[in-house]
């Protein structure tokens, strides 16, 4: 059974700094797409960032968010700077099978249970 974990949420000002991790069991993801979505109240579940071949980006968080992979402990991390309370949201993690790059929610199979991010102003 493949399960995804997040952690690392929590409640932070402006500014500063998140780093979320994803770990993943049941299922070996080093060949395949992994990314981060969020999903803010009153808001549909957006792209946040992805890594397969290459790292892939939305435009509102590209310039301060980062996400790397490490696959000798299959979990992916995404570090969050610069951080703005727009960014305040449940973050999920998502796998994908096959090293394809795509940022639509219905193209990942496995899915996290999310980790909140709040940010204050």
């Amino acid at each position: 059974q493949v399960q995804l974990v997040e952690s690392g949420g929590g409640l932070v000002q402006a500014g500063a700094s998140l780093r979320l991790s994803c770990a993943a069991s049941g299922r070996t993801f080093s060949s395949e797409t992994m990314g981060w979505f969020r999903q803010a109240p009153g808001k549909e579940r957006e792209f946040v960032a992805a890594i397969s071949l290459g790292t892939y980006y939305a435009d509102s968080v590209k310039g301060r968010f980062i996400i790397s992979r490490d696959n000798a402990k299959n979990t992916v991390y995404l570090q969050m700077n610069s951080l703005k309370p727009e960014d305040t949201a449940v973050y999920y993690c998502a796998g994908r099978v096959g090293a394809t790059f795509n940022p639509r929610l219905s193209e990942y199979n496995y899915w996290g249970q999310g980790t909140q991010v709040t940010v204050s102003s």
